[in-house]
């Protein structure tokens, strides 16, 4: 056996790695993560989770799960169910149940587990998630309506899924007692669970509204006493906690005046590094026996998942909205399993195991299995099946502008004018709604945070211009977007001049060359002073007849050229390059002048 420090530090470097990789081929890591696991564990025997913790395993992987819920539920509003359409609505709810009732009796049927158990399976596979479904819909580029509707359903589903199965699983339980007992004692954990969730829900937020817990204590506060509602509500009625964690997240969000954003963030970064180990560590259990004695039954369920339930919840969702086929297809093939199900799947067959149930030990295996098929299979032809329905999107050409001033959202409203998709992001609230204001899609935070993993959608954006004054946080944003928009995206900033002056003062070489953007002594202090003396964003159309040279000439050079629009791409105007626009482009410049004649420049169509 392995000394178990070795073993901790080993979970920790592999879980970092999967990250990574998953990172780079844009895949999710949940994929990686359990590969990992099966490695280390049931195919080489090098460790097991219950070798190394032993009893604590259990409680370990119940103050996860606790965790994983009550940070999910924090971003369920309700707001949110009624506010991105009918159709996400209704997946989630009556999808749900359609998703549910479709993979029970499958499971019952061809797997030959008891109905108890198939229905837990069932619930918990009714979940997708964002951590799975953002990376795919990047690979893929469906339409904008499917995207949206498949973000969305992502982020709502998993707190209402991990709720349904929370509360099989508690009727489960309950009918391990006397008959007469089953619904007093599931009524009881229901009700347990509702009661102390919302008040340990409403009552952190209202110390949170009323600024209670000093700022530096607010998240550790809020997690200890969501663990400590967690297992007071379990010792108060049986394995009551997860509804009570579940419950008391959605009273949190949906409070009025409680800023949940830094405790969300909090819960989102031990999150990642909770999920990042626990799915190495509860693959390492995976019992290969328990899926070959089942055999064949393990593959119908899978493709009952893939080919009826999916479609069927799809379908039924649909009744009433304006999808046509083609779009129902397309959301019918594209829903990968992800960090919810394996989790609650882990604790639950734990539990159920302790208690003795018969064949709890195929429920990880099955959840497992389900996922990597659900997302190694839709990622390789979701990208196939949207070109052949026609709702793939082009190549994005779309711009990201980090930076929300005068400068920024007049360039924004003029790209908008031609057709030209952007999204506005700024840490400043002011700026942002400035922004709104004048209807350009924007995003109020750190484009770099969590929190816009689930919430940024990127989709049309092929290239980034850092226009922001924040000098310590530009090139961080900007190493972001050159890895998640590709190598072949335009990612440039302003100069800042620190390629100038002292050594020590100066930034890298290679840094450097991206600060080019317009041209070299285009800096953030150049575009805000010329702003203020009233500089405009114009777009002009070339022809045979008016040529750049013309334009120039008209404008007698007082102009900066920021992009130029050809065939329905977008291009950068950039001291790195020389540029030779031609006929037929539309050129986007700050003209620090008015033309020295009459004749105005051709207007954008």
């Amino acid at each position: 056996m392995i000394d178990p420090t070795i073993a901790l530090v080993a979970v920790g470097l592999l879980s970092i790695a999967c990250q990574f990789l998953a990172h780079k081929v844009k895949l999710p890591a949940i994929l990686f993560l359990l590969i990992a696991g099966i490695i280390v564990g049931p195919v080489t025997g090098t460790f097991t989770a219950d070798a190394l913790f032993g009893d604590l395993l259990f409680p370990i992987v119940s103050l996860a799960v606790a965790i994983i819920l009550f940070e999910g539920s924090l971003t369920l509003k309700f707001s949110d169910i009624s506010g991105h359409g009918n159709m996400v609505r209704n997946l989630c709810t009556s999808g749900v149940f359609v998703t549910w009732a479709t993979v029970t009796p499958a499971a019952y049927y061809f797997l030959d587990i008891p109905l108890g158990l198939a229905a837990l399976l069932g619930a918990i596979v009714t979940v997708t998630g964002p951590t799975v479904i953002v990376p795919m819909l990047r690979t893929v580029r469906p339409s904008s309506k499917i995207g949206n509707i498949l973000r969305w359903e992502g982020i709502i589903i998993d707190p209402i899924g991990a709720l349904c199965a929370v509360l099989v699983f508690e009727f489960i339980l309950t009918q391990q007692d006397a008959l007469t007992h089953t619904f007093l004692a599931f009524g009881q954990t229901i009700l347990s669970g509702l009661v102390l969730g919302v008040l340990s829900g409403y009552c952190l937020g209202l110390c949170l509204r009323h600024n209670l817990i000093p700022h530096y204590l607010q998240n550790t506060a809020t997690l200890t006493i969501v663990l400590g509602a967690f297992a007071f509500s379990n010792a108060l009625a049986h394995e009551s906690g997860l509804l009570t964690v579940t419950i008391a997240g959605m009273i949190l969000a949906n409070m009025k005046n409680v800023d949940v954003s830094d405790i969300l963030e909090f819960k989102e970064t031990l999150s990642v590094l909770l999920i990042s180990g626990l799915f190495i560590l509860l693959a390492t259990r995976m019992d290969f026996s328990a899926i070959q004695a089942v055999g064949l039954g393990a593959v119908i369920v899978v493709l009952v998942v893939l080919f009826i339930a999916r479609p069927a919840s799809v379908f039924v969702s649909a009744i009433g909205t304006q999808l046509n086929l083609k779009e129902k297809l397309l959301l019918s093939w594209i829903a990968p399993r992800g960090i919810v199900a394996a989790a609650v799947s882990a604790l639950f067959a734990l539990k159920l195991e302790a208690e003795g149930y018969p064949q709890a030990e195929v429920l990880v295996p099955m959840v497992f299995i389900i996922i990597i098929a659900t997302v190694v299979i839709q990622s390789l032809t979701s990208a196939k099946v949207a070109s052949l329905l026609g709702l793939r999107s082009p190549e994005p050409n779309g711009l990201f502008l980090f930076g929300g001033s005068q400068f920024s959202r007049e360039l924004a409203a003029e790209l908008q004018q031609n057709d030209i998709p952007v999204i506005l992001a700024d840490t400043n609230w002011d700026t942002v709604k400035e922004a709104r204001m004048a209807n350009t899609k924007t995003y109020f935070g750190n484009p770099m945070s969590e929190h816009a993993q689930r919430h940024l959608d990127l989709t049309g954006i092929g290239s980034a211009l850092i226009l922001s004054p924040y000098k310590q946080l530009n090139p961080l944003v900007m190493m972001h977007f050159e890895h998640e928009l590709g190598k072949e995206a335009t990612v440039l900033g302003l100069n800042t001049r620190e390629t100038e002056g002292m050594t020590s003062h100066q930034v890298s070489e290679s840094y450097a060359k991206k600060l080019a953007l317009f041209d070299s002594y285009v800096t953030y202090s150049y575009l805000a002073s010329a702003m203020k003396r009233g500089a405009k964003i114009k777009t002009t159309a070339l022809t045979d007849e008016f040529s750049f040279e013309n334009y120039l000439a008209k404008y007698e050079n007082e102009l900066v050229p920021l992009l130029y629009l050809y065939e329905g791409k977008v291009g950068v105007f950039s001291g790195n390059k020389e540029l030779t626009p031609k006929s037929g482009w539309k050129i986007i410049s700050l003209v620090l002048q008015a033309p020295t004649n009459v004749k105005e420049e051709v207007s954008p169509a």
